[in-house]
């Protein structure tokens, strides 16, 4: 299946925690890094997930947000350092192409953010990313 979705990091599932409705599936990345999912139990379910299976997280380079360093004190469960390989802008949007260890995001933010941010190529990130916005598929 081919998905206009460009962010797809494989990785491990670590640990599965359910709720009523929601599970929050931890994850370590090619890369390292972990990561967490916030999905429905019906998705665990229908998809077979548990410690050990092999996915791919996808993530819309619209649900990135991107900062300067690390940010303490904040809900967002993803924060993935990385560094900018490049930026393409227009007149009001940029999409800014980061490489984290194991693989590669792009994140699609205002031209205004990356002026603002200073953001050239070869500068540090850090891509922010909610859990709720993190869709999982098995590899």
């Amino acid at each position: 299946m081919t998905l206009s979705i460009r962010n797809q990091l494989p990785g491990t599932i670590t640990a599965i925690t359910p709720g009523e409705v929601m599970a929050t599936v931890k994850l370590r990345l090619s890369g390292g890094q972990d990561l967490t999912a916030a999905i429905t139990l019906e998705a665990v379910q229908d998809l077979g997930l548990a410690e050990g299976t092999a996915v791919k997280a996808l993530v819309k380079a619209t649900e990135i947000s991107l900062a300067t360093a690390p940010i303490e004190g904040l809900s967002i469960r993803n924060q993935l350092p990385g560094t900018i390989t490049g930026i393409a802008t227009g007149g009001a949007m940029a999409s800014v192409k980061i490489a984290v260890d194991g693989g590669a995001l792009t994140a699609a933010i205002t031209r205004d953010a990356t002026t603002e941010l200073a953001l050239a190529p070869g500068a540090p990130v850090v891509a922010l990313v909610k859990a709720t916005e993190v869709a999982l598929t098995t590899a």
